[in-house]
C-alpha cells in the first residue's frame, strides 16, 4: 500500500502533533532539516513539546520557528550552536536543555529505533551528563548507562523517497536523519524526489520503508547556508583564469 497522501506535509503533520509529545527531527546544521514538516508542527499549536535534534538550526528558520513560537519545553542536543534564541530561552530558564554528547545522542535514537531500551558507554562517565544515572563496571573500566529515545513522532528529509517509504539521503543529511526516522512510533518523510514502486536499487536503500508511515513531496525550497566563507574576488585581469576561480564562492 503507498504511503503517500493528498496533504501537504504541513497538513499532514498539522493534524498529527499534539501537547506534550516528543519529536525527533532530523537534519545536521542546515543540512537535511525537514523544514516543510517542522512548520506544520508550528501550525499545529502543540505545546510543551520536546524535541530530540542535533541542533536547533538558526533563528527563524527550521526548529528556531518552534522556539520563536514558545512551542517546546525541552531540547536533547548536542549543541546550542548559532541560535540565540535557543541560548536565551536556555541561560534563562524558560526551556529545560538536556545536553547529550553527539555519538551517545545518535546511539539513543539508534538503540530506541532497535527495540533497546539502554546501553552503556564510557563517554560522559565523570562529567556532568552522566550526573545521576546508573553506572557499571566492565573489565576493569567505568561506564555509564544511557536510555533508547523512542519519539513520539519522527520527522525527516531524504533525497529520494518511494511511495512504499524507503529513503535515499544525500551527504551531510545522513547523519541524524536515519536515525531519526527509525526511533519514531510515527515517521514522516518529506522527499526532494519522490519515486515509484521498485525505482530505487534495494542496494541503495538506507531507510527501509518498515520506518515509514507517511512520505510526502518536498516543496523545493532554496537550500540554506549556516555560514559562508568566500575570498575576494581578484579583479586583476593579469592573473590567469586558474587564479581568477579561486576568488569563486566556496
Amino acid at each position: 500500500m503507498s504511503k503517500t497522501t493528498d496533504q501537504t506535509g504541513r497538513e499532514l503533520v498539522a493534524g498529527l502533533v499534539t501537547d506534550g509529545m516528543t519529536l525527533a527531527v532530523g537534519g545536521f546544521g542546515l543540512c537535511g532539516v525537514p523544514y516543510t514538516l517542522i512548520e506544520g508542527v508550528r501550525d499545529s499549536g502543540a505545546k510543551d513539546l520536546t524535541i530530540v535534534s542535533n541542533n536547533m538550526g538558526i533563528d527563524g528558520t527550521g526548529l528556531g520557528i518552534l522556539l520563536e513560537n514558545k512551542q517546546v519545553a525541552k531540547v536533547v542536543a548536542s549543541y546550542v550552536g548559532e541560535n540565540k534564541e535557543f541560548a536565551r530561552q536556555y541561560l534563562e530558564g524558560e526551556i529545560e536543555v538536556e545536553f547529550t554528547p553527539q555519538g551517545t545522542l545518535a546511539e539513543r535514537l539508534r538503540a530506541g529505533g532497535a527495540g533497546i531500551p539502554a546501553f552503556y558507554t564510557a563517554t560522559g562517565v565523570g562529567t556532568l551528563v552522566a550526573e545521576g544515572k546508573p553506572h557499571a563496571d566492565f573489565d576493569g573500566q567505568t561506564y555509564v548507562q544511557e536510555r533508547g529515545i523512542v519519539a513520539d513522532i519522527g520527522l525527516v528529509h531524504a533525497y529520494h523517497g518511494d511511495i512504499d517509504g524507503n529513503l535515499v539521503y544525500r551527504r551531510t543529511a545522513q547523519n541524524f536523519n536515519p536515525l531519526c526516522a527509525a526511533s519514531g512510533k510515527v515517521t514522516v518523510a518529506e522527499v526532494e524526489y519522490l519515486l515509484g514502486r521498485g525505482e530505487i536499487d534495494p542496494d541503495l536503500v538506507m531507510t527501509p520503508g518498515v520506518y515509514i508511515q507517511h512520505i510526502v513531496r518536498g516543496d523545493g525550497r532554496e537550500k540554506l547556508i549556516e555560514k559562508r566563507t568566500t575570498r575576494p574576488r581578484n579583479t586583476d585581469s593579469s592573473h590567469d583564469a586558474g587564479d581568477a576561480a579561486a576568488g569563486e564562492e566556496i
